[in-house]
This record gives C-alpha cells, sequence and structure tokens, in this order.
C-alpha cells in the first residue's frame, strides 16, 4: 500500500475560519452541552454554516476537532513554559493560567461522553501532555517547590474546578479574572514552603486513577 497523501496546508482564510469556527464551539459547547445547535457555533465564528460543513462534515468531526485542539494547545503550552521557565514550579504555575485561558477544564467535561479517547490521534497528543505534565510535577518536587504530596491528578482536577462557569449573572470576563484570582491563592498552598501545610484530605489520584473513571462513564 502506498503512503497516505499529505494534507495541503490551509489557506490563511480558511485557517482563520477554522480557528474561529474551533474557539465558538467550544464556549457554545460549555455554555449549552454537545447538542448545542450547530447554527449557533458557525453564527457565533461569524461564518456561514455551509463553511463549518466544509470544515466538519458532522458533529462528530467537530467534537473530535475541538478536542484535540484543546490537548494540543495545551500540551504546547506546558512545553513552551518547561523550555521557557527557570524553574519546573515556575513553569507550572504558567501552565495552569494558560489552561484557564485556553478552557480545556471547562469543555472537556462537557465533552466527556462524545470525545473518542481511543482515537489514535487523540490518545498520542493526550499521552504527550500527560508525561510532559507528570516530568513537570516531579521536578517541582525534586527542586523542593511543590509539596510531595500534590499529584498530576490533584493539578488536572484543580483546573476543571476552577474553569467551570460560575453561577449567577457575572459577566464572562469577570469570572475568567475570578478564575486567575484564585488560581493565585491555590498557587501559595500547592508551594512546598508554605507555612505549616495540614495534611490532606481525600485520594491522592493519579493519571490512571483518572483514566479508568473515564471508561466507566456509562455510554
Amino acid at each position: 500500500m502506498g503512503q497516505k497523501p499529505k494534507e495541503r496546508p490551509l489557506r490563511a482564510d480558511a485557517r482563520d475560519n477554522r480557528n474561529r469556527l474551533l474557539a465558538a464551539a467550544r464556549e457554545v459547547f460549555v455554555e449549552q452541552g454537545p447538542g448545542a445547535p450547530l447554527e449557533e457555533i458557525s453564527k457565533r465564528a461569524g461564518t456561514g454554516i455551509a463553511t463549518l460543513y466544509r470544515r466538519f462534515p458532522d458533529r462528530q468531526a467537530l467534537t473530535k476537532a475541538v478536542a484535540l485542539d484543546a490537548l494540543e494547545r495545551t500540551t504546547e503550552e506546558a512545553k513552551r513554559a518547561r523550555d521557557e521557565e527557570p524553574t519546573a514550579f515556575a513553569a507550572l504555575v504558567r501552565y495552569m493560567h494558560r489552561v484557564l485561558d485556553i478552557r480545556i477544564g471547562a469543555v472537556f467535561p462537557v465533552l466527556l461522553e462524545e470525545i473518542p479517547f481511543e482515537d489514535e490521534e487523540i490518545a498520542a497528543v493526550r499521552s504527550d501532555g500527560v508525561l510532559v505534565m507528570q516530568d513537570l510535577v516531579k521536578s517541582a518536587q525534586r527542586d523542593g517547590d511543590l509539596r510531595p504530596d500534590v499529584t498530576h491528578g490533584d493539578i488536572g482536577m484543580l483546573l476543571v474546578r476552577l474553569s467551570r462557569p460560575l453561577p449567577g449573572p457575572l459577566s464572562r470576563e469577570l469570572a475568567d479574572e475570578l478564575a486567575h484570582r484564585h488560581l493565585d491563592l491555590i498557587t501559595d498552598g500547592l508551594r512546598a514552603s508554605a507555612a505549616r501545610p495540614g495534611e490532606l484530605r481525600g485520594p491522592a489520584l493519579t493519571f490512571a486513577d483518572l483514566d479508568s473513571m473515564g471508561e466507566r462513564q456509562p455510554g
């Protein structure tokens, strides 16, 4: 069998349309769930529904693209922070703030039962990102900057909690600002040098624990 032909790179306008559709899909899925009208996504992106279908032939393709884009962007952010920050702890803090901006912690719980985690592309990017994050956590602990009882799973679940939309009449902008403020407060609790840190309650979840929970989701 011959090699699969390489996909032609998108033109600048087509790439811009795709990025705007993915950004709009993240927002609409968080607000309205995985069954949100695709017309609302195209309207939010400022494109026609025909443009959406040219890029994503069906809802499943759009859902996969949203998940893959979020995973790729967060993995890139983790690597960039690792390579550019002076310490692993500084890289971890920078990464967590960027994840709040990308909103992967908000969109993934909404799409959890719709994401094809067995898909080769998604599995590969997800595994790559997990390895980078696990290394950051271990490095920060070896440096004596991160509490030794914090796990990679703690970081992931913390970001999910901070990313969830707040109830009430708060604007999106204010909610985002509060999420970053609360992450700043929590960061002090992650430091190994925190004044007399108390014993953590609850289970210390690993990535394997979180992965097995996803496998037990109904569906």
